[in-house]
């Protein structure tokens, strides 16, 4: 993430939306048709839906994709320009149809704060988020919690507490706040709660202040 242009508490207002907004894009309409597709075929009735025929045609489209696939270094490259807010993580990214997307606000607290509900492509435990998949939403939004008060880093160590199963199919509040940097060590905490406020994951984050550049 480029810390010179996201923007920090320092020069925005709380409220500020950090992750980027849908638009009104070809790209945006058939990753949103993807990911509905990613979480019908978890929901499906394996014995009554006519499978054979929506494998053909969703290999019909992916081969249609791939003919129009750049080579990766140039695709990278493109992926890679822009402000600094990237439309292509799996977490936040609008142009990823594995991201819920989560949206998140800088607080002017100085802490970072989304909501979402996540659904059974994230499941682990039955009716339950993987334990990875949470590791994974507060690892990104921790390296968000890093831009917004400031600074940036690669994650050294992300120290993970599991409390309690975390929920399928309930908004859930995931936060994450910078908390002091020494030298190049970067210390972040955040946590995912449930809508009564209720901790189920937290974490304490190690960053080191190293980035790696951008494709040109």
């Amino acid at each position: 993430m480029n810390v010179g242009t996201h923007p920090t508490a320092a020069t925005h207002p709380g409220g500020t939306v950090l992750t980027s907004p849908p638009q009104d894009a070809p790209i945006d309409r058939a990753t949103e048709a993807a990911r509905r597709l990613i979480d019908a075929l978890q929901r499906t009735d394996r014995g009554n839906a006519n499978l054979d025929r929506v494998a053909e045609e969703l290999n019909s489209i992916v081969a249609h994709l791939e003919q129009h696939a750049p080579e990766v270094e140039e695709r990278l490259i493109d992926m890679w320009n822009g402000e600094g807010v990237t439309r292509h993580d799996p977490v936040t990214g609008r142009e990823n149809a594995i991201a819920p997307p989560v949206v998140l606000e800088g607080l002017e607290d100085g802490s970072v704060q989304g909501v979402v509900t996540l659904t059974l492509p994230y499941q682990g435990p039955p009716g339950h988020v993987h334990g990875g998949v949470s590791a994974m939403l507060l690892d990104h939004v921790l390296g968000v919690a890093n831009a917004w008060g400031g600074t940036a880093g690669m994650t050294a160590q992300l120290s993970t507490r599991y409390h309690r199963p975390t929920p399928l199919f309930v908004p859930l509040t995931i936060s994450g706040k910078f908390i002091s940097k020494e030298g190049r060590k970067v210390h972040t905490v955040g946590e995912i709660r449930t809508p009564d406020g209720e901790v189920c994951v937290s974490v304490e984050g190690l960053f080191i202040d190293k980035t790696i550049p951008r494709p040109r």
